[in-house]
């Protein structure tokens, strides 16, 4: 039986969401296999566009639901979001009267070739999946993208019918209207699916600390805005010690302990699950089992392996002074979600500017935190602040109609406006937003964190399209020579590029794959960051002792196959929160090793 009380009459559709390294895959994949071995007919579905479903089952998957080996009755697919635009373009070019001419078509298909078509596509296919009543299936499970995408995917429905309603003239960025109104039918359907407790259940998932804890409330009330209350928790990677004596081990579940007795009045209400800390990474059949099993048993500790030391990697201060050296320069500092890429992205900031210089922290990702991160205290030469999606949407309206506008007529200007209240507007405000806070680094430091990695390629695919875009029309006898976003973020001298990754197997995959899509873009990434790593505390825990063996294979993974600069920062049971705490951080030295 599954320690899951969800699993014992779950709905048809189940969605788990969370923040970026909490678990939703390994317990959306562990569910589904719970079910399927139940005799159910199940389909595993990622909507994350860095969906790492291939290496957790072990398969190559598509946009084809894929029997799973070992798992009868268990189907996996990723919704692939360049596949789905493209069938996209496709259907809405079908659309298009038989006397349109080449030129109209060309047309079209250039409104239909950014960031915007592609997130309505995916999303299009997430609804195929949602509407349709599909006898192949007893149950259809989500794994979703990290939660600051996630309510804006769950909202869809409701923009765009909106938005449909709304406008019946013109063509918005997605193409004609024609092409969005033959979907309204289907948007409807979605909407009433996803509100429905009795065929849906929303899970957010958190682990027992304050950062994730924070956000599965903020995700919880912004769901229930949307008329979602249909939710539950999961309480991932529960931890309760074997040895009291072990400080490190104790102080962890403590701090967890707290966490959990502190929930949010919007968390506390509702049903819960708690699922144990295991003593392995969650790739593979056997371990997927095991998570959701209360027999899986901690391996011996091996009385012979007496040395857990730490594994010869610079500090962060090291890093921070090899930037500084520099004066000037853009800092992205990106990862899959849940590594730390907030914290590593805040501590090299408050180093850059403890040690001088101007710099302004700023993030690209819609669940920003680095408030609650830094904190409310004050330091020289620090800015601190987000790239806020709806304040620039509306900044970005009001420069077009200042623009654009400034010639029409009053219909006119009601048509453009009206167009402009498209959903994906918003795309186009944040790459401008982005633009601008990138060519802030002429003449200062400014570190962005950026959003979980399956967004910050889409941000990339627009700063990629802006630059085709610009070298096409450009004309070529204008004066001076034509500096992009994308060329800086080419350029070495301009731009380093840190890759944030956890010691372990699907972590550090992710970021090896994230490495090769930005090498193709024509972008090096500076260095590695290894982050948590639970060998330097120095632990005894058999636990966390197993864990730890798992972590020096990936440490040494990551310094031989990925990276030639590799900093290392060791697990705190207290998440380092705060100037004081980020300054201690970005200034440490010398490596600690176990007994010290």
């Amino acid at each position: 039986m599954s320690t899951m009380k969800l699993l014992h009459k779950p709905t048809r559709h189940l969605f788990f969401t969370g923040k970026g390294g909490v678990g939703k895959t390994s317990l959306s994949c562990a569910a589904a296999i719970a079910l399927a071995d139940k005799g159910l007919n199940v389909l595993l579905v990622s909507t994350d566009p860095a969906s790492n479903l291939d290496e957790m089952l072990g398969l190559t998957l598509g946009s084809e639901p894929t029997p799973v080996p070992g798992v009868p009755r268990l189907y996996a697919m990723n919704i692939d979001p360049e596949s789905a635009a493209e069938e996209y373009r496709a259907r809405v070019l079908d659309q298009m009267a038989p006397d349109a001419s080449d030129e109209d078509r060309a047309t079209v298909r250039e409104q239909l070739s950014g960031a915007c078509t592609t997130e309505i596509a995916a999303f299009d296919e997430f609804v195929g999946l949602l509407a349709e009543d599909n006898p192949r299936f007893d149950h259809i499970i989500f794994d979703t993208a990290p939660t600051g995408h996630t309510p804006r995917l769950l909202s869809l429905p409701k923009a765009w019918t909106g938005f449909l309603e709304a406008n019946e003239r013109g063509a918005s960025c997605l193409g004609p209207h024609s092409g969005l109104k033959m979907q309204e039918d289907r948007f409807r359907q979605a909407l009433a699916c996803l509100g429905d407790s009795a065929r849906t259940t929303i899970v957010l998932v958190t682990r027992a600390d304050r950062g994730a804890i924070r956000e599965a409330a903020r995700t919880a009330g912004e769901l229930c805005e949307l008329g979602l209350s249909n939710q539950m928790l999961a309480v991932n990677g529960c931890f309760t010690p074997t040895d009291p004596s072990d400080q490190v081990a104790a102080a962890f579940a403590a701090e967890q302990t707290k966490a959990l007795t502190d929930l949010p009045a919007t968390l506390a209400s509702l049903s819960r699950d708690e699922i144990a800390l295991k003593p392995f990474d969650m790739v593979g059949l056997a371990a997927l089992r095991a998570l959701l099993s209360d027999t899986a048993l901690t391996p011996p500790a091996d009385a012979a392996d007496d040395t857990f030391e730490n594994p010869a990697l610079p500090r962060l201060a090291t890093l921070v002074g090899e930037i500084a050296a520099s004066g000037k320069g853009l800092v992205m500092v990106m990862g899959k979600g849940g590594v730390g890429k907030t914290t590593v992205a805040a501590a090299v900031a408050v180093g850059l500017a403890s040690r001088g210089h101007t710099v302004h922290l700023t993030t690209t990702d819609p669940a920003a935190h680095l408030s609650f991160v830094v904190g409310a205290d004050a330091l020289p030469g620090l800015s601190v602040d987000r790239i806020d999606p709806a304040a620039e949407t509306a900044r970005y309206i009001e420069k077009i109609m200042a623009t654009k506008g400034r010639d029409l007529d009053d219909d006119g200007k009601a048509l453009l406006r009206e167009d402009l209240a498209s959903p994906c507007t918003e795309e186009v405000a944040v790459f401008h937003a982005f633009a601008r806070v990138v060519g802030e680094a002429r003449t200062s430091f400014v570190v962005i964190d950026t959003a979980p990695t399956g967004h910050t390629l889409l941000l990339l695919d627009a700063t990629g399209a802006y630059h085709r875009q610009m070298t096409r029309h450009i004309a070529e006898d204008a004066p001076g020579r034509m500096v992009t976003p994308l060329m800086r973020l080419q350029d070495p001298a301009y731009t380093r590029v840190l890759l944030v990754t956890l010691p372990e197997t699907t972590p550090v995959s992710e970021a090896s794959a994230l490495q090769d899509d930005l090498r193709r873009a024509g972008i090096e990434p500076y260095g590695w960051v290894v982050n948590k790593a639970m060998a330097i505390t120095g632990t005894r825990d058999p636990l966390l002792r197993a864990r730890i063996r798992g972590e020096k294979v990936q440490i040494e993974r990551v310094k031989r196959d990925c990276a030639s600069r590799v900093y290392g920062l060791d697990f705190r049971p207290v998440a380092p929160l705060g100037l004081p705490a980020l300054l201690q951080l970005a200034n440490e030295g010398q490596v600690k090793t176990s007994g010290h």
